[in-house]
């Protein structure tokens, strides 16, 4: 299947009220409504008793104007508390979808879990004893307030949808009634995420004096979202959907021998590999995308054809790293017990077609586990002579050496297990639950945590971040960084965070939070979204997954755009556009800037991964090397046109 552009083309269908329903609203009103593109205008009767025709176009204004007053304030005063209209999505992703009324007029309220205001019984409630803040709206929802309601607020139309079993959306009557709810979220979800009240002092203990803009978006210095080098191409300040095909399905073809694709491994040179659960299958790389040579090699039995003998636990890789021109891959797989973690991994030949040497994590002669590996940096992978790259566990981070302590290689041929050298690094005692990292063109690292944190690390030292950003309530399951190291995408369930790491430092220089202390000189980070509608159409169960950025490796070049898979979807972002603190995303909002403009790519199957294949793989048309997206047992190449506009 093609690419879909997200719908942000959500209006609210016609109420197809009566006038014999008790609601006492206003022609006058409903109109109000209708102007803001929530209903079908209505079509008032030519024999309407005709007025004395005002003297001046202000005289009209000015009696239009006191006439909408007067009926709304009479409307409304008749409202209960916290009345809103609520709405619901119906149809999913069909022609027929449409927004219809559930209830006209019902009310909200905010009340903590188990408190005398819920009534919702106890045993639906979760063990614990915790309490936290829950939206409750009339008798059709209650549901906590946390970050997967996938809450959008709308205030030039004074509404709000989210997701709760269901699309909803809520209008208010005025925009006072839309502020004091839009408030009230922002501080009970800061007290459901952190468990403090959302004050000033609780604000500066969570996120530090210096990340004060992280707390007040309004507040923080956007200047530096400008640098962000003129893109070679201009992107307009407000860019509304459309629906021209932009991205083009070059090829699909199956995954050879049936095997399930697990995870893909590109080359920036002429092969890329898929490796799936029965082997890894050998694919050329073109400017139009992947396409398949013929070249397998399979597992036999959990072990590889060819090669010596393995460990009895070998598994299906969940991790494949190039390395030494792209001639060699490193394959680890996970220890038993569906723990992410290894205690060694796998060197295949990629010009045999064999496994030459199962190594062995260990430090002062004891036998460690590692849960991720990288390469030394972006295009290191190039690099013929590589024997280094980088490993990370839960409290480690470190160098890793396939040469012996004398700088000879070793001599694997004599040797059914050797042990690799750590000769950098730092064991860190506890706390600082490292999930994932990622390495600039220069060899600077980032590591994204399971408390939300994302630390910064020069090339010289693993000991000390040069920077900590503060999390926000979300573990961070992947990372990647541009290749200048001036921007880090951060994967989490529910959104991803772009944080721009440049800085002015005391002598007026712009540096990178790699490279120095950012103190207090730090930009809030911007927030990328699905709408609620595709993040219910995404599915319950589906997660963020892998964001990164397409792939550059050289000095002066900028990335140009983001994708991540969630579900069936890849999600694409224009890079320049995200960037642009003018973009129509950006208006009106509250709180984090958070961009909605995106393109979807859906597939029939659940995606294992989505990536840009590198630069040089870009056609003189296109701004954008093929996008290659794998399924379990297909892979598909995509071109994205120099007319995309997200």
């Amino acid at each position: 299947m093609g690419a879909n552009h997200s719908r942000e083309d959500l209006e609210l269908e016609s109420e197809t009220e009566t006038e014999s329903e008790s609601e006492e609203i206003t022609r006058e009103q409903e109109s109000d409504d209708e102007g803001e593109n929530y209903g079908t205008p209505s079509s008032y009767s030519s024999d309407h008793p005709k007025s004395k025709t005002p003297s001046s176009l202000d005289e009209v204004e000015s009696r239009l104007k006191a006439l909408k007053i007067k009926y709304n304030n009479q409307a409304q005063s008749n409202y209960p508390k916290n009345s809103v209209k609520l709405y619901l999505h119906v149809g999913g992703n069909t022609p027929n979808s449409k927004w219809v009324v559930s209830e006209k007029v019902t009310s909200y309220s905010f009340v903590k879990s188990g408190s005398e205001d819920d009534e919702e019984d106890e045993e639906n409630e979760e063990s614990d004893s915790t309490s936290w803040w829950v939206l409750k709206i009339g008798r059709k929802v209650r549901v906590k307030v946390d970050q997967d309601l996938q809450f959008k607020a709308f205030k030039d139309q004074k509404r709000v949808d989210f997701v709760a079993n269901g699309v909803w959306a809520i209008k208010f009557f005025s925009p006072e009634e839309y502020e004091s709810f839009v408030g009230k979220y922002q501080e009970y979800l800061f007290e459901n995420t952190y468990g403090y009240e959302a004050n000033d002092a609780n604000k500066v203990k969570v996120y530090g004096k210096d990340f004060l803009g992280w707390a007040k978006p309004e507040e923080a210095d956007d200047s530096m979202w400008e640098d962000a080098e003129e893109s070679l191409y201009k992107t307009p300040t407000k860019t509304p959907m459309k629906e021209s095909h932009d991205l083009n399905e070059e090829f699909e073809e199956a995954a050879a021998n049936g095997g399930a694709i697990q995870s893909l491994a590109l080359g920036a040179l002429d092969n890329s590999f898929l490796v799936s659960d029965s082997g890894i299958q050998v694919v050329r790389n073109y400017s139009h995308g992947i396409q398949g040579k013929g070249i397998y090699v399979n597992f036999d039995d959990g072990r590889l054809s060819g090669r010596k003998s393995v460990n009895a636990s070998y598994s299906t890789p969940r991790k494949a790293l190039l390395m030494r021109a792209e001639t060699n891959m490193l394959l680890m797989s996970p220890m038993n017990g569906g723990m992410p973690h290894s205690r060694g991994l796998h060197q295949f030949d990629i010009e045999t077609g064999k496994i030459v040497s199962e190594w062995k994590f260990e430090k002062d002669g004891t036998d460690i586990t590692m849960r991720d590996i990288t390469n030394e940096s972006k295009g290191a992978q190039m690099d013929p002579s590589g024997s280094t790259f980088l490993g990370l566990d839960d409290n480690r981070l470190c160098r890793w050496d396939m040469r012996d302590r004398n700088g000879m290689v070793q001599n694997i041929a004599n040797e059914s297990t050797p042990v690799l050298n750590w000769t950098q690094g730092h064991q860190f005692s506890r706390g600082t639950n490292f999930e994932c990292f990622a390495t600039t063109g220069d060899g600077s690292i980032v590591v994204g945590s399971l408390d939300g944190k994302i630390r910064l690390y020069s090339i010289s030292s693993m000991r000390q971040a040069k920077t900590a950003f503060p999390g926000l309530g979300s573990p961070i399951t992947h990372v990647d960084v541009t290749y200048d190291g001036k921007w880090i995408l951060g994967t989490t369930d529910t959104y991803l965070i772009l944080i721009c790491t440049l800085f002015t430092d005391k002598d007026g220089k712009t540096k990178t939070g790699f490279s120095g202390r950012m103190g207090n000189r730090i930009s809030a980070p911007r927030l990328l979204k699905l709408n609620p509608l595709d993040s219910h159409m995404a599915g319950a169960n589906n997660k963020f997954r892998n964001a990164q950025f397409s792939w550059v490796t050289e000095n002066g070049k900028q990335e140009r755009h983001l994708v991540a898979t969630v579900g069936k979807f890849s999600v694409i972002w224009n890079f320049q556009q995200v960037k642009n603190s003018s973009h129509g995303c950006y208006l009106n909002q509250v709180g984090l800037k958070s961009c909605y403009c995106y393109k979807i790519v859906l597939k029939d199957d659940s995606i294992v991964d989505s990536r840009f294949m590198h630069e040089k793989f870009a056609v003189s048309d296109s701004p954008e090397a093929p996008l290659v997206v794998a399924t379990p047992m297909k892979v598909s190449s995509f071109s994205i046109s120099s007319r995309l506009r997200m």
